[in-house]
């Protein structure tokens, strides 16, 4: 086995007591593995497999972790980005928004953006994230000009929420004051980098789940799993994973095993005019096409949600046959 990387850490703690750390990328015939070692503890492995780009997302997710921790690298510059760049305002501004939020008055907010998507049937965090409820209830704005300064807080949402939002924020007294500019100097730095780390952690970590229902979804393919059989597998909600699947698709990987596996039933004839109103009425809407050849009722025999995951299927074969002649 070769190493093809190391690095070494320290981290002081309380007593002044240096801990030393190692991590190792080795590599034996194209299996890669992570190594963590922590002292004279036995090593940690973070990641073993053939993967590269899952592997480089375990590595950057323990690595931000471990700095997180406290262990500072004697090499910098693995997380992707330079070590200056979590120090822009606005950055601090969130992290001080998520330390020091209102709990009550972001549960005030939260409870409008519940009932405000309900009534406009949007995803909440269409209406606002976590992340601008928070800087909200830690800054509490009281007219538009200070509202304006939140970070995430745009003219679209000024226009359709600012009144409401106001006349919540209003009614809690703060301690602080606008402009924002102050959050630089009263931001505690070892929790500014704390919080830094922690969201590249977040980051690496959605990557590298990312990564790894990337495998399990191919190599179920592979094997001839359904889509039940995979939902249930990954439990992941049909249109989640059929999400999946389409952008698998553009990015080159061969989806065919489960379209016909699921296109079994669907006979040729069928095939060919739904390909046909794909060519008619355009391929980015399914309705159209689901109307256009069975119908504005859709058809009798069969559930709309099959009727519709068909669709998609036979959509994955039009762009690629689409794809393939516009290439020749």
């Amino acid at each position: 086995m070769q190493v093809v990387f190391m690095n070494t850490f320290d981290r002081v703690d309380g007593d002044r007591t240096v801990m030393g750390a190692k991590v190792s990328i080795c590599e034996n015939e194209g299996q890669w593995l992570i190594l963590w070692t922590e002292g004279s503890e036995e090593a940690a492995t973070w990641y073993e497999g053939l993967s590269w780009e899952e592997m480089l997302a375990a590595f950057r997710h323990g690595v931000a972790t471990k700095m997180g921790d406290g262990f500072q690298p004697i090499i910098d510059g693995m997380l992707d980005e330079r070590k200056s760049s979590p120090s822009s305002i606005i950055n601090m501004m969130q992290c001080y928004g998520e330390l020091h939020a209102d709990a009550a008055l972001f549960e005030e907010l939260r409870e409008w953006r519940r009932k405000t998507a309900a009534q406009q049937r949007k995803s909440a965090y269409m209406i606002a994230t976590n992340r601008v409820l928070n800087m909200i209830s830690a800054f509490k704005p009281h007219t538009e000009h200070e509202l304006a300064q939140i970070p995430g807080w745009g003219e679209s949402k000024m226009k359709a929420h600012a009144e409401q939002v106001l006349a919540i924020t209003v009614q809690h007294e703060r301690e602080t004051s606008f402009p924002l500019d102050w959050v630089v100097s009263m931001l505690d730095t070892k929790q500014y980098w704390q919080w830094s780390y922690r969201q590249k952690e977040l980051k690496y970590k959605g990557q590298m789940e990312r990564h790894q229902e990337k495998r399990l979804i191919l190599d179920a393919i592979s094997h001839g799993r359904t889509l039940s059989e995979l939902q249930a597998e990954l439990v992941m909600s049909r249109r989640n994973l059929l999400d999946r699947i389409e952008q698998l698709e553009t990015e080159g990987y061969d989806m065919e095993p489960i379209v016909e596996t699921e296109l079994a039933e669907v006979s040729i004839e069928e095939r060919q005019s739904v390909l046909a109103a794909f060519d008619e009425v355009g391929d980015k809407y399914l309705k159209p096409v689901m109307q256009h050849v069975y119908g504005t009722e859709g058809t009798p025999d069969k559930p709309l949600d099959m009727v519709y995951d068909r669709l998609r299927m036979l959509r994955l074969t039009y762009r690629r046959n689409k794809k393939q002649h516009e290439a020749v």
